[in-house]
């Protein structure tokens, strides 16, 4: 198992995420109600919320539920406080993690962060202390059923986009983060909605990690997507399948 996106990393949790789907929701809430107030409250005219509404489907958010997100921010100015926030540290075996946060109090969230990191085996870093081992991209990611793999690749190079993969779980297009929107929304004309689509950290390079090391940084991770005001977290690692099977037994 890599650890070569957002996507990947959380995968290995599916049925902790299923049990904390109040958690998700919360956060997909947070992102829509601060891209609303950001910008314009319709998605037509505002790209980030319509990437925040396009995650929120995804994720099975009921049409009235994502609505009532948006008219909040509109109306009550929801989102004045919150701010974006990121974290960067090293995890077990040396695993370089970026944590991505939207908080209305960053003393309280950055004591959460430190306090996941320094109980689970690693350390909090300066800014820019790993990301330097990441890439920056735009990631849209499509079902196998969306089209097949040479029908993608086309339409992505087409698009501009920078690559495109298909494997068995479907198609994962990146770009750069310049052209997220103008290649997200070629596709989706050709394609119909993504999986998902957000700009991402992605790792140059990667980390193997050994059962106990690997126990340590799942950990870690756990943690910190438990905070409320965490919203993505990145790692640079990779779990060999005999080690992932081991631990998910």
């Amino acid at each position: 198992m890599a650890g070569h996106s957002h996507f990947k990393n959380m995968m290995h949790r599916k049925g902790a995420q299923d049990a904390k789907r109040a958690r998700v929701f919360a956060r997909l809430i947070r992102e829509i109600t601060v891209a609303a107030g950001q910008g314009m409250p319709d998605p037509a005219f505002n790209p980030r919320l319509r990437a925040a509404v396009a995650a929120a489907r995804a994720g099975n958010m009921t049409r009235d539920t994502i609505e009532r997100a948006i008219k909040k921010a509109a109306g009550e100015g929801a989102t004045d406080n919150y701010q974006e926030v990121r974290y960067e540290g090293y995890g077990p075996a040396g695993v370089a993690v970026i944590v991505e946060a939207l908080t209305d109090n960053r003393n309280r969230t950055a004591g959460e962060v430190r306090s996941a990191f320094a109980k689970n085996g690693g350390a909090l870093g300066e800014t820019n202390s790993v990301s330097f081992m990441f890439n920056r991209v735009g990631a849209i990611r499509y079902p196998s059923s969306a089209a097949t793999e040479d029908a993608m690749l086309e339409a992505a190079i087409e698009a501009g986009a920078e690559n495109a993969v298909t494997d068995e779980d479907g198609h994962d297009i990146t770009c750069a983060v310049e052209d997220f929107f103008s290649v997200r929304d070629a596709l989706e004309a050709r394609f119909g909605g993504p999986e998902s689509a957000r700009l991402e950290w992605r790792p140059t390079t990667s980390v193997v990690l050994d059962e106990e090391k690997a126990s340590s940084l799942l950990k870690l991770l756990d943690v910190l997507e438990d905070s409320d005001d965490v919203q993505n977290v990145y790692a640079n690692f990779d779990i060999p399948e005999a080690v992932m099977s081991r631990l998910s037994a």
